[in-house]
């Protein structure tokens, strides 16, 4: 039971799991836009979130050399250099209008993480801000990737589709603010922080409602996504109503993380 432990903590310290969410986002994609297998940009966004959160949430913690934390630290920054010579070699069977694209979301991410303003902080620490950066940097990499390396017309489908996915990643994110809610600075002026967790839940039911509603729009809507969308939309509801601040880091590091992957296996069995 504790290698178990030992092997699950890992598997979720080091960012696989947000990854495969990250992946099958790519694939949630390729399937709504009829794309043929595209491995290479599915592999890329796969290794590329490892080494992006991995980067984001153990950047200060490596620099202020904390003691609790060096061997998982060594472990997952090794980890993390395997994943970055995987990303380096998908990067390079990728269309060059993608390459160039994915460089603007990279630079998105060293300017989310490292403080490049004199006297200024880091975007993750901007105040009200944290939200929409993460929910334009996911929707910029599993939507908005794919479509340009397949070649894809961009039509109105490609806008509903965007602000569908920004919806579904910036309703996820009110649930991790509203569970880090204690620990979080008071200057990050987070959702639940401006409003309360009440009216944040409120917020996150309502904005439900478009992100459903939007798939009727398509210009070929399918029915058995339609029923699909809608227990994904149950489920982010129960996930929104049950968190507070004294649930487990697996609530939303394991569950709510989840959403993605589940919203895949529900189109694959569909």
């Amino acid at each position: 039971m504790k290698i178990f432990n030992q092997i699950f903590n890992f598997y979720i310290n080091c960012s696989i799991h947000v990854a495969l969410s990250c992946y099958f986002l790519v694939r949630m994609t390729q399937h709504m836009f009829h794309i043929s297998s595209d491995e290479p940009i599915a592999d890329f966004a796969f290794f590329g979130t490892i080494v992006g959160y991995n980067f984001v949430k153990y950047d200060a913690l490596a620099r202020t050399k904390k003691l609790q934390m060096r061997t998982e630290l060594k472990t997952i920054a090794i980890f993390s250099f395997f994943a970055l010579l995987l990303v380096g070699f998908y990067f390079f069977q990728l269309q060059r209008i993608t390459q160039i694209v994915s460089v603007a979301f990279l630079s998105i991410t060293l300017l989310y993480t490292l403080p490049f303003f004199p006297n200024r902080k880091n975007a993750r620490n901007w105040a009200g801000v944290k939200i929409y950066i993460v929910a334009l940097c996911w929707v910029g990499v599993t939507l908005g990737l794919p479509i340009l390396n397949a070649g894809i017309p961009i039509t109105s489908d490609f806008y509903l589709k965007c602000i569908q996915r920004f919806i579904l990643i910036f309703v996820l994110v009110l649930i991790f603010e509203i569970i880090d809610l204690a620990n979080d600075d008071p200057h990050l002026k987070t959702v639940p922080q401006q409003i309360g967790v009440k009216r944040t839940k409120i917020l996150g039911m309502l904005l439900l409602i478009p992100f459903y509603f939007l798939e009727f729009l398509k210009s070929n809507f399918d029915e058995k996504q339609l029923i699909v969308n809608l227990i994904i939309v149950l489920l982010i509801s129960l996930f929104l109503l049950f968190s507070n601040e004294k649930r487990a880091k697996y609530y939303t590091s394991f569950w709510v993380e989840s959403v993605p992957i589940i919203w895949w296996l529900m189109v694959v069995f569909f």
